[in-house]
């Protein structure tokens, strides 16, 4: 057999950059950012290997199917790490330097990072996503004399958001309230969990073509769930049939160029029995007392303390399923996610200008109970110098959401 010389890694530039969501000058000021973090916690490089952190930094979302992948960056470099499979998708789609590295033989991926980041360097790392398999081979390959978690930071780099981003998150939330009239259209007794949510997901996607013609047409989904399972905020969508008198949970999420967000509602087909209401309305006015809560210099714990005083003062309290609210940004159902700004009893977060938060209260009333089912409102706020506003338009409320069985 001829032995073929088979490079470690290589550069593969096909074709000319794509628009990316954000210019240049936003990748630049982030990874500026991170230089900041570099220098403050002395570091030579730092290894991303999250889809998160690759994303935010790069511009460039991978989809590992098993693979690593990377951003490195040093004090005067930035530069993606792919899998020869992707060939030379990940180039365009960084803002940055690209580098492939190939399956030849095993653990090229860690001679590329190697090649980039140095041995025997002090790195930032993600401590978060490494995995302790992944952690051993970077000892070994890059022999760093120290290794520092650079996640919290990044978070909190990523908490505040630029104008830019905030303009991305605002089409999102028109988006997913475009979903949100086309699973309300769709609703009809005898209709499937399933026919329901491919109408709202394909709405959102045909609009996300339409206005937004170069981002990456991917993870756009709906979870439509009746009865039974709207117990959970993230049960998955399923082929039963919708029932008259069903509890209905609709919950829209357009995805542009990796941003999430989200539009949540309950609904009944037909007329809800007194518990039911009963419960409904009650979920309904924690919503709205916790966006009026919502604003610069909060902590988080006092909005959720807020809340659950009032759910206690019904007796309800012991039926919320999880915290009160979350970030948005770089972040999906199976990445991301910036803990550090949730409204949740042990997060004392101060609220500022830029973030982005939900206000998202659920309360889940067993089987077999009086108003059994799961009841959650969800809209997205943009913290202001002053106030914060609510970007989110589709109506909540047994006044809009109650759909007729005929």
């Amino acid at each position: 057999m001829q032995n073929l010389s088979r490079p470690e890694y290589f550069t593969f530039v096909n074709g000319p950059k794509a628009t990316l969501p954000f210019a240049q000058s936003e990748y630049d000021t982030r990874i500026a950012g991170l230089r900041k973090i570099m220098i403050e916690q002395q570091l030579d490089a730092v290894l991303l290997t999250s889809m998160h952190g690759v994303a935010y930094y790069s511009g460039f979302l991978y989809c590992s199917f098993g693979r690593p992948y990377a951003c490195v960056v040093t004090h005067d470099r930035a530069t993606t790490v792919s899998a020869g499979i992707d060939a030379g998708q990940p180039a365009r789609r960084s803002a940055c330097e690209n580098l492939v590295y190939t399956d030849w033989q095993r653990d090229n991926y860690w001679r590329a990072v190697r090649s980039l980041a140095g041995k025997g360097q002090r790195i930032g790392i993600e401590a978060d996503h490494l995995t302790l398999a992944q952690a051993t081979k970077l000892a070994a390959f890059l022999e760093a004399t120290e290794t520092v978690d650079i996640a919290p930071d990044s978070m909190q780099q990523r908490m505040v958001k630029s104008n830019a981003e905030i303009a991305l998150i605002r089409e999102g939330a028109r988006i997913a309230d475009l979903g949100g009239e086309a699973v309300r259209a769709a609703i009809r007794t005898g209709t499937r969990e399933i026919d329901v949510a491919m109408a709202g997901r394909d709405a959102m996607e045909l609009e996300i073509a339409r206005s937004h013609p170069d981002s990456e047409m991917r993870d756009n989904w709906v979870w439509f769930q009746s009865g039974l399972n709207t117990d959970g905020a993230h049960n998955p969508v399923t082929t039963r049939a919708l029932e008259t008198g069903d509890i209905l949970s609709l919950n829209c999420f357009p995805m542009i160029s990796g941003y999430y967000t989200a539009l949540e509602r309950t609904l009944f087909l037909g007329e809800p029995d007194a518990a039911s209401l009963k419960i409904w309305e009650a979920n309904v006015a924690a919503h709205e007392l916790g966006i009026s809560l919502i604003k610069p210099g909060v902590r988080c714990s006092e909005i959720t303390a807020e809340i659950n005083d009032f759910f206690a003062s019904r007796d309800l309290l012991q039926y919320r399923s999880f915290g009160y609210g979350h970030s948005f940004g770089v972040l999906s159902h199976y990445y991301g996610r910036e803990a550090g700004l949730e409204l949740r009893e042990d997060i004392d977060t101060v609220l500022e200008e830029n973030m982005v938060i939900s206000m998202e209260p659920m309360l889940t009333l067993p089987e077999g109970s009086p108003g059994a089912g799961g009841y959650r409102e969800h809209d997205i706020l943009v913290i202001g110098k002053d106030d914060a506003e609510n970007i989110t338009g589709f109506p909540y409320s047994p006044e809009h959401n109650i759909i007729s069985s005929s």
